[in-house]
């Protein structure tokens, strides 16, 4: 009799890695029809070279391995299309396939390849190239007017736009004029990222990984409401402009509940709440642990957003918390039954 011993979980289930992928990728393709609609061809064009930049490079780095190739567990192009989403529309082609690079062969095959990785590789190649490139990394365009798709087939070129984000960090509500408005940036008809501005497109996929039981909502609920909650708080029109300046004015309360919204909508917030800060990989395994990392991430967006150099703070935040994964896990987990305490041995 053969004796196998492999590392647990030991329960069988028709659950793989491969269709949870499928599942993921299925949830995106909102978003991607949406950004070919919103930024034109040169979006989708994107996406098409990191996806396929990722699967180069996980085959050709687990042949140079001598590693089984596992391009079919579809991680590889998962990790495309995420990092798609969070690079502008008109990043050189060069800066995508250095991006897809540091995704696969830096962040991930380095470390031992998939469920060895202990950060996330799309954020941190984003992180990577805002570092290398920061210009072209902040270079935000937008077709004039809808259907940008068939625009872009025509011919006609993107403008110079600034992103909602950036705006709110510098000017507040004060440059509302410049601002979409909250149903424009529902429907992301904005300047932005490939894939975080039609919140519309991502809240059917995240809709679809609900009813799939992919994601739980313990990190995006925690997340987004930490960030809402401190923006009422320490916000351009805080809390506190009600209680100052006399009886508050109905354009005061508007100030002061639109702010958290459009943080909610702008950026990489709702996005990287519920597309990356849920990889499985990167982020705890016990409920307390999901809440303490939401919070987390949470309060590093809104000091990045508020206090640091740059208007986004989301991809530094997951990537901040993926390294706290482990001790959160430790601290969380629960007592075996049967466990007793060091001291009470002694």
């Amino acid at each position: 009799m053969k004796l196998q011993v492999s590392s647990s979980p030991h329960i069988r289930d028709s659950v793989t890695t491969s269709s949870i992928m499928r599942d993921v990728i299925i949830a995106t393709v909102p978003a991607i029809i949406a950004s070919g609609i919103i930024f034109g061809l040169r979006s989708v064009l994107v996406i098409l070279v990191s996806v396929l930049s990722c699967m180069f490079f996980e085959y050709i780095s687990r042949r140079i391995m001598k590693r089984d190739n596992t391009l079919s567990d579809l991680t590889a192009v998962v990790t495309g299309v995420l990092l798609a989403f969070n690079l502008p529309p008109t990043l050189p082609y060069y800066m995508v396939v250095i991006g897809a690079f540091f995704a696969i062969v830096v962040v991930k095959q380095m470390f031992g390849g998939l469920g060895n990785n202990f950060v996330n590789p799309a954020l941190t190649s984003r992180i990577i190239l805002a570092i290398a490139f920061p210009n072209d990394m902040t270079t935000w365009k937008l077709a004039e007017g809808p259907f940008n798709f068939v625009k872009s087939l025509q011919g006609v070129d993107l403008v110079s736009s600034a992103t909602p984000l950036a705006i709110l960090k510098h000017q507040g509500l004060q440059g509302a004029e410049s601002i979409p408005s909250l149903l424009t940036m529902f429907l992301g008809d904005k300047a932005g990222c490939i894939g975080e501005v039609s919140i519309l497109a991502l809240s059917i996929g995240v809709i679809y990984m609900l009813c799939r039981k992919i994601i739980t909502l313990w990190i995006p609920l925690t997340y987004i409401g930490t960030v809402m909650l401190m923006t009422l708080f320490i916000g351009h029109h805080s809390i506190f402009d009600l209680f100052t300046g006399g009886t508050p004015t109905a354009d005061t309360w508007r100030q002061v509940l639109s702010e958290p919204v459009y943080m909610m909508m702008a950026g990489g917030l709702f996005v990287g709440a519920f597309y990356m800060a849920t990889d499985y990989v990167t982020s705890p395994i016990t409920t307390k642990g999901r809440i303490f990392f939401g919070i987390g991430c949470g309060v590093i967006t809104v000091l990045i957003r508020y206090f640091g150099n740059i208007p986004e703070g989301v991809s530094f935040a997951i990537v901040l918390m993926n390294i706290l994964t482990p001790h959160l896990d430790k601290a969380t987990l629960p007592k075996t039954f049967g466990e007793v305490k060091q001291h009470e041995k002694s």
